[in-house]
């Protein structure tokens, strides 16, 4: 089965989870809960990881920003994050450009 870019883009919305950026390590770490991060992060750098993982680019569009899904992998907890596997192959096809897309809310 041929995996395509909106299936890519799709499997990207349904990630769960929020990432803040923890001060005092000067990483991105994942919760579960916007309430679970302490006083280490600021609320401000507190965002969902469906919306972290994309970057915005020239021209109010967005690419799929492969680093950012892959400081989420690097966390280990896939399954909570409900990475599936389009965006697994998204990340290891290096050899093709990021997706850059036009996103709006529906």
């Amino acid at each position: 089965m041929a995996i395509t870019s909106q299936d890519i883009c799709s499997a990207a919305d349904r990630l769960q989870g929020f990432v803040g950026f923890h001060a005092k390590r000067g990483e991105h770490i994942v919760r579960f809960s916007e309430d679970a991060f302490g006083m280490d992060v600021a609320d401000d750098s507190i965002t969902p990881c469906s919306e972290f993982v994309w970057r915005p680019v020239p021209g109010a569009r967005m690419a799929l920003c492969r680093e950012r899904l892959a400081l989420l992998l690097a966390q280990r907890v896939d399954d909570r994050l409900n990475i599936d596997e389009p965006l697994r192959i998204y990340l290891q096809r290096t050899d093709l450009p990021e997706i850059v897309a036009e996103r709006s809310l529906l």
